[in-house]
């Protein structure tokens, strides 16, 4: 499913889903005392909704789940005895055995409601019956699944070059394909076909959950920008060597679908223990549900309903921050009252500066960076911004003002690089013709320098992952090694019963795949000289050996530590001197690794929604074929038509994460850590902040213990220093804005009026996500040539010192 946000050590935004928690897609998610809110360690009150608990609202309706693992095949509405009186013999010898057959079934489901999954979590949101009857693989799943695949890819792709980088998730497939299968049940004829033998029908009966669990998968299985596209980006636009259309779509279906292999051949060990759990799956099993819910609210405004005139006004809003008035997307009051104070204009400033009293009344200033404000719980929102303002509003400023490294000449917010002397570092007056470094030219150029802020957010990331991996080690060792042992020792629970029932994917599909993609691979690579064979049967072994571990560190704990500073340490001191293999090697050996646990956790969830296992292999392998073809295509569309593209001359298309991921790819690829962090580099001690990070949660931990009751409860180290793996790109007043969204939504419109919140808030979330995403591709087809007028309105920047250099070398007032 979704994957949402990333937090790497300064890398593309897309990234920040790894190193913290993911953000809850819908607030549905039951707790359970016995785990010690091992979900996010957010207070369960946040999250209990109606649908997993005894709830009424104001007008004292019962939400409660319809069984439609109990829905019957089409054409049951007619009495079975009635169908016998009009049946031929044969005929109805046949309706005869179909209705044993669902006896049997009834009685096994009868026998199944005393047996459910050990873990109570579990048991709150996943059904313990299936109807294996039910159709899923449907006409419907197709279509849909091909329309939203489509739709998301190439928003999600375009979108990913622009300034504010709007994401559509897995909610607004989960939203839209409910009422667009209902209406393909009405509308479409039942008659049956005939093709090479096979027999299908265009509508097949009632639209269900299983139908709608598919569609969702089919398009969300890679609908995000693959990491690699970052390469063939930087490679075409940076380092002037493009790739290519065919080897750069070899490249993206290699990496994106060897994840594959990995997910399958681990399936006995993360999927099928009931030990291994994956929490986030749990959301979107409960949401499915809410869906196909029996409930009743007469006259009232529907979910759909909500969504519609949410995506209508965001749709015709977005035309004023996007074309007449850009201003309104970030307002720095500070640098309206002193429009010459360069350090004011610091301060203020969204993108080059540190956010300071910087406002919005534009939804993708708010929702493009961190998502959607109303898919974070309040306490985890609390967190985030508590180490946003400690490391932007507090750290930065002491160490960039003291001048420390040298960076007061330095803008102080940027992930550009730069000489000792303050102006632009260009990277081809250190480069061989091969695109490798040259020692002699770098020695007589001179070192790269970056920003403060930037150096430090580089040892706050190493910091992170060893937080990360202490704080899981204190807070679930023990319920790791109790639910390892239990995933060996255990037997069946009756979820794995139940999908014994379905063919299970052989092994040797998943070799097979892995067979084609790593030979495919290797030959890119080899033939494109983007990295030798030997790079890459190393990278390969990477996730090979952590997908396991880190596996059931994610399935117990919803956690996933990034192998992002690991791959980019080994291929920086294996291959110094050689960007296009650094980052290479990070897509292989890092991003397979996460692209198998997302499809491990899609595995999980049809697992839970008793989805037929090759039915799921299908989707997933199309809906990433699909999205691999529309990504790279818009990609090339928008790099070979938009002028200027990646630079601040070609806004909106600026391209901030990409940018991120050319200097990651200088600094660790081209200049290497040896020379980067060494001795007598002055980012040497930011190399320390690993073994700050293994102290950092102990004294946390240590309290929260000691008085559980307490304010420490709500402490999460982890997340608080998350957030600072994605400065930069991330423009810092969006963190602002968001934590003021998250404030109204999820704090004030959460307590105060709660039953809305609880029917609306997503509703409202994906219509305001994608009406402003259609409208800004409709206005780029517009308004692609045209411009306003010049207006105060029309002034993107109005704090425009903040990018033109440090304080140093000019004074605090500007003439």
């Amino acid at each position: 499913m979704e994957s949402n946000t990333v937090v790497e050590n300064s890398e593309a935004a897309k990234e920040n889903r790894i190193l913290a928690p993911k953000p809850v897609a819908d607030p549905s998610l039951p707790t359970s005392p016995a785990l010690d809110a091992s979900f996010t360690d957010i207070l369960a009150e946040q999250w209990k909704t109606p649908e997993t608990a005894n709830y009424r609202d104001a007008s004292s309706q019962v939400f409660h789940f319809a069984d439609d693992e109990k829905t019957p095949p089409v054409g049951d509405d007619v009495d079975t005895k009635d169908k016998l009186e009009t049946k031929t013999e044969t005929e109805t010898q046949v309706l005869l055995n179909e209705k044993t057959a669902k006896e049997q079934i009834a009685r096994e489901n009868s026998d199944d409601e005393d047996e459910d999954s050990p873990y109570d979590i579990v048991r709150c949101s996943v059904s313990n019956k299936d109807n294996p009857e039910m159709y899923s693989l449907t006409f419907r799943v197709w279509v849909l699944g091909v329309i939203f695949t489509g739709v998301l890819s190439f928003v999600n792709q375009f979108f990913f070059y622009r300034q504010n980088q709007l994401s559509l998730g897995g909610s607004v497939v989960q939203l839209l394909a409910f009422p667009a299968g209902y209406i393909m049940s009405r509308t479409l004829p039942k008659r049956k076909f005939n093709t090479f033998g096979w027999t299908w029908t265009m509508n097949p009966g009632p639209f269900n959950i299983k139908e709608h669990v598919l569609i969702s998968i089919f398009a969300t299985a890679s609908s995000g920008s693959p990491y690699a596209i970052d390469v063939v980006t930087i490679k075409k636009i940076w380092y002037k060597s493009d790739l290519g259309f065919i080897a750069s779509l070899l490249f993206i279906l290699t990496s994106q679908i060897m994840g594959y292999s990995f997910a399958g051949l681990t399936r006995q060990f993360l999927v099928y223990p009931a030990a291994m759990i994956w929490p986030a799956t749990l959301i979107s099993v409960t949401l499915f549900r809410t869906f196909h819910e029996i409930q009743n609210f007469g006259s009232r405004m529907t979910r759909t309903k909500m969504f519609w005139l949410c995506f209508t006004i965001s749709f015709f809003w977005y035309f004023i921050p996007n074309f007449v008035a850009p201003a309104l997307s970030y307002i720095a009051i500070m640098c309206y009252i002193a429009p010459k104070n360069v350090i004011v204009h610091q301060l203020s400033d969204a993108y080059n500066g540190l956010g300071m009293m910087n406002f919005t009344l534009d939804w993708s200033t708010i929702s493009s960076n961190m998502g959607s404000p109303i898919a974070y719980p309040w306490v985890m929102a609390c967190n985030l911004f508590a180490g946003f303002v400690i490391v932007m509003w507090i750290i930065t400023p002491i160490g960039y003002y003291s001048n420390t490294w040298n960076t007061g000449n330095l803008p102080i917010y940027t992930a550009h690089l730069f000489k000792t002397n303050g102006s632009a570092y260009d990277i081809h007056q250190i480069m061989t013709s091969d695109q490798h470094l040259d020692e002699a030219k770098y020695a007589e150029y001179g070192p790269v320098r970056m920003t403060f802020q930037f150096a430090i957010s580089y040892g706050i990331g190493f910091a992170a992952i060893i937080t990360l991996l202490v704080y899981i080690g204190l807070h679930y060792g023990p319920e790791i090694y109790q639910r390892v042992r239990q995933s060996r020792e255990m037997e069946e629970d009756i979820h794995m019963k139940l999908m014994r029932r379905y063919e299970e994917v052989p092994h040797w599909w998943y070799i097979v795949l892995f067979v084609i993609t790593f030979t495919t691979s290797i030959v890119v690579c080899e033939v494109y000289h983007m990295m030798p064979w030997y790079w890459v049967i190393i990278s390969t072994i990477v996730p090979l050996v952590f997908t396991v571990p880190i596996g059931i560190i994610q399935a117990i704990s919803n956690q996933q530590p990034g192998l992002n500073v690991i791959t980019e340490f080994i291929i920086g001191y294996g291959m110094p001197g050689n960007p296009i293999a650094n980052v290479t090697f990070k897509v292989y050996g890092y991003i397979t690794m996460t692209q198998a646990l997302n499809l491990v956790s899609d595995l999980k969830l049809g697992h839970y929604m008793k989805i037929p296992p090759r039915h799921m292999f299908v989707v997933q392998l199309a809906g990433t074929i699909l999205a691999s073809f529309i990504e790279l295509a818009v990609a090339y569309w928008l790099m070979n038509t938009v002028k200027n593209i990646c630079t601040p001359e070609g806004y909106p298309f600026t391209c901030i994460s990409a940018n991120t991921f050319y200097s990651a790819s200088v600094l660790w690829g081209l200049i290497g850590p040896a020379k980067l962090f060494g001795t007598s580099s002055p980012y040497h001690p930011v190399l320390y902040l690993f073994f700050v990070g293994a102290i950092l949660p102990v004294p946390v931990w240590y309290l929260q213990k000691r008085y559980p009751q307490s304010f420490w409860r709500h402490i999460n180290i982890p997340v608080a220093i998350s957030i600072a793996g994605a400065m930069p790109p991330m423009p810092a007043a969006s963190v602002v804005n968001w934590f003021i969204g998250c404030f109204v939504f999820n704090y004030i419109l959460h307590k105060y009026r709660n039953t809305w919140w609880q029917r609306y808030a997503f509703s409202l979330s994906a219509g305001l996500d994608s009406g402003l995403a259609i409208s800004g591709i409709i206005q780029f087809g517009i308004f692609a040539k045209a411009k306003m007028p010049q207006w105060w309105g029309a002034d993107t920047n109005h704090c425009p010192l903040a990018a033109t250099g440090g304080f140093l070398n000019r004074p605090a007032t500007a003439s």
